[in-house]
C-alpha cells in the first residue's frame, strides 16, 4: 500500500480517495482521478492536497490501485 502522505507516491492520472474540506469532520471520502498536485512539500501529515479531474480539491487519504 502506497503512503498517501508522501508526494512522491501521487501522480496525475491515479485513482484516489480524497477527503473534501467540507467532509473533514465526517471523514466522507470522494473517489476520483488526480488532475494535478497542489501540495509543494514532499509530505503532509493530513495527506497531499490534489485537484481531481472534475475540479474538486481535497487531501488524498487512499491510493486505489
Amino acid at each position: 500500500m502506497l503512503d498517501a502522505k508522501k508526494r512522491i507516491n501521487i501522480k496525475a492520472g491515479l485513482k484516489v480517495n480524497i477527503v473534501l474540506k467540507v467532509d473533514q469532520r465526517s471523514g466522507k471520502l470522494t473517489t476520483g482521478i488526480v488532475k494535478n498536485i497542489l501540495t509543494n512539500s514532499p509530505s503532509h501529515p493530513h495527506g497531499i492536497k490534489v485537484r481531481l479531474q472534475d475540479g474538486q480539491v481535497g487531501r488524498v487519504q487512499e491510493i486505489l490501485l
